[in-house]
């Protein structure tokens, strides 16, 4: 079966092996820029607050996965996970979530 499929035959495989990777690709980053230099940029006034929501979607997603047990919760969990991972990598792109957040408002608004 294939990686992708996982996710919707079980859910909580996926989930945990996708948080996994999240926190793999966090502790790969601070390998190589060190750690303290890191948590440094993590908690810029710039983006603490999507560190705080990447680090709190990863949380639930484990809590979800491993002692809820539940696969909607864990799936809703992992596209929670995911967003704030997207919000937080935009968060070091230059100006990238303001142009993304009038680019959402513009999709949705629905004013004509």
């Amino acid at each position: 079966m294939s990686q992708s499929m996982l996710v919707f035959f079980n859910p909580v495989k996926f989930g945990i092996t996708f948080t996994f990777g999240n926190l793999l690709s966090l502790g790969s980053t601070a390998f190589l820029i060190g750690p303290k230099r890191q948590v440094t940029m993590m908690l810029d006034p710039v983006r603490i607050y999507a560190t705080a929501l990447y680090l709190a979607s990863i949380i639930i997603a484990l809590f979800c996965a491993l002692y809820v047990h539940n696969k909607l919760l864990t799936l809703l969990a992992i596209v929670l996970e995911f967003g704030a991972l997207v919000w937080y990598s935009l968060s070091y792109i230059p100006f990238a979530r303001s142009m993304v957040s009038k680019i959402m408002l513009g999709c949705f608004d629905t004013e004509f």
